[in-house]
């Protein structure tokens, strides 16, 4: 038999079934289908959805709240796609900033949140296929939308392993046409998706093609060899439910150049080498524990930096560490440079829990730097 794009695509659709997505076909949900759940095709946000799951997370917030919250998300108020991004982006993880008013009749500052990380079954998990949007006079159709509350937080670009032509590169430039012609399906992207059936790559908004890398493991127990099949493991490794909300949460940041804005998701191997680190790092500071936890051994190249900043933010919020001091120490003042830059560049990351106490002056406490090369 031969293979066409249209296997690949129900193929991604099966996987993600069965990590618990829903699925749906994007014709039917379109404004003209049989189960409209938009009202134009340039509407990218799935209304009711987002409504509904505000209206559930946040059954302490009157309805009126959760309008001007679902408003400050549809309503555009940067002009540039990544600063738009971004903005929506901090939403997602810190909440959207609304006003209450209090029964005294003084207005009180409050957040309504978008996304229940304690909870990941409390969301609504969606896969779309064939999801038109129509901007500015561009239809464009990209293959596979995931949606979570209603977000488009993830689109996925297929292509035929059986046409020579059909290659991770042609799927990487459609994703960049899309972002060109139909920005408003990326203002809450988290990752961006590349497959031809066997190969598949993830990389960030930003990205350029040797930034779109492959997810080589499911769960960081095992890695697969390189030359095996690529996309299922991607997909049951980054769009598991729980590590999908971990890596949104805890492993983006976006990073100021004098070109520009980055944004930057963290690879497979730091993913997973973080999350084993802090669960020893909570054991081993235990009661119980030995207060020895171990070695990390990095390659050239391989994003230490990045890695030891997204360490750092998950020691500082774990509740088992109780508000810790970390300390970085260099041997190379270059190495003291780039550490400084990037724990800088991760300060997002490095917020402390409301049960922690401790404001945001502790944080730029922490990234004050001190001499003798230590962050």
């Amino acid at each position: 038999m031969k293979f066409s794009e249209s296997h690949v695509e129900d193929a991604t659709l099966e996987w993600l079934s069965g990590l618990g997505y829903a699925v749906l076909h994007g014709p039917d949900i379109s404004p003209d289908g049989p189960t409209p759940e938009r009202s134009s095709y340039h509407q990218v946000l799935l209304t009711e959805r987002l409504r509904d799951a505000l209206a559930r997370i946040n059954s302490h917030l009157p309805a009126e709240t959760l309008d001007e919250a679902l408003r400050k998300v549809q309503q555009t108020q940067a002009p540039a796609l990544i600063e738009e991004n971004r903005r929506l982006h901090s939403y997602l993880i810190e909440g959207v900033p609304v006003e209450v008013a209090r029964a005294d009749g003084s207005i009180g500052g409050d957040v309504a949140r978008l996304i229940d990380f304690a909870d990941v079954d409390a969301n609504d998990w969606l896969a779309v296929n064939q999801f038109t949007v129509i901007e500015n006079r561009n239809n464009r159709r990209p293959d596979v939308v995931v949606f979570v509350n209603g977000l488009p937080l993830a689109v996925i670009e297929l292509k035929n392993p059986g046409d020579e032509s059909a290659t991770l590169d042609g799927a990487f430039n459609q994703l960049q046409t899309y972002k060109d012609q139909i920005p408003s399906l990326f203002r809450t992207n988290a990752a961006l998706v590349t497959s031809d059936g066997l190969h598949a790559r993830i990389g960030s908004l930003t990205a350029n093609l040797e930034r779109f890398m492959p997810w080589r493991t499911l769960d960081g127990s095992a890695v697969e060899p390189k030359g095996a099949p690529e996309l299922g493991t991607l997909l049951g490794g980054v769009f598991d439910k729980g590590r999908f909300l971990t890596l949104v949460r805890d492993f983006i940041v976006f990073a100021d150049s004098g070109s520009g804005i980055a944004k930057i998701v963290a690879g497979y191997h730091q993913f997973h080498a973080v999350r084993h680190a802090v669960e020893h790092t909570a054991a081993a500071a235990s009661p119980d524990g030995n207060r020895r936890i171990g070695v990390i051994w990095h390659t050239q190249g391989s994003g230490k930096s990045l890695l030891m900043a997204f360490y750092a933010g998950q020691v500082i919020a774990h509740p088992a560490m109780e508000n810790p001091t970390v300390v970085v120490i260099t041997d190379r003042n270059d190495l003291d440079d780039q550490l400084f830059g990037t724990f800088a560049m991760c300060s997002d990351l490095l917020r402390q829990t409301p049960q922690q106490a401790n404001n945001r002056e502790e944080l730029q406490k922490v990234l004050t730097r001190p001499s003798g090369g230590v962050v």
